[in-house]
């Protein structure tokens, strides 16, 4: 396994992605992202995040539990760090049990300017029967909000980035 990830983390096409131009440097806007405690900040879904198992910082193999709303529906889910490429990439993949379930990416480009192209993806993997079922009932049309979710959490992130003017 190497140190920017793991022997399961393959490239497949996302379901969702969302690009957007961020006038602060890579490690900065990376920085950011790859603290999970501040995932509230960005997400317009995510509510909560803490680092399990005695870590506190972002590294491949690391744990984290996060909380997430979705009108009046709340749930919890553990995830694993499976990129952690600082400036360049921060991926981690929802677990459940020894198997990935959605995977969230964030791919961060210098753009020649003093700037940031970052790319948010979320690609499905396997989802447990107690989510299909989830999804076929009480979060029906979840899916079709990812993309506007997406986009939101990039502008809040881009707020946060960039420097006063």
């Amino acid at each position: 396994m190497s140190a920017a990830g793991t022997a399961e983390h393959v490239l497949t096409a996302a379901d969702d992605e969302a690009v957007i131009g961020i006038g602060a440097p890579p490690d900065d806007v990376w920085a950011l992202v790859s603290d999970i405690t501040t995932m509230p900040r960005w997400s317009p879904e995510t509510y909560r995040t803490e680092w399990v198992g005695g870590v506190s910082t972002a590294a491949v193999g690391a744990r984290f539990r996060g909380w997430n709303r979705w009108g009046w529906v709340r749930w919890s889910t553990t995830c694993e760090v499976e990129v952690c490429d600082p400036g360049r990439e921060f991926t981690f993949a929802t677990r459940f049990g020894s198997r990935a379930g959605t995977r969230w990416s964030y791919r961060f480009e210098d753009d020649g300017a003093g700037g940031t192209t970052v790319t948010e993806a979320r690609t499905q993997l396997h989802a447990p029967l107690h989510g299909r079922i989830a999804y076929a009932t009480v979060l029906r049309g979840h899916n079709d909000t990812f993309a506007a979710a997406m986009a939101e959490t990039l502008g809040r992130l881009k707020r946060a980035a960039e420097p006063p003017r």
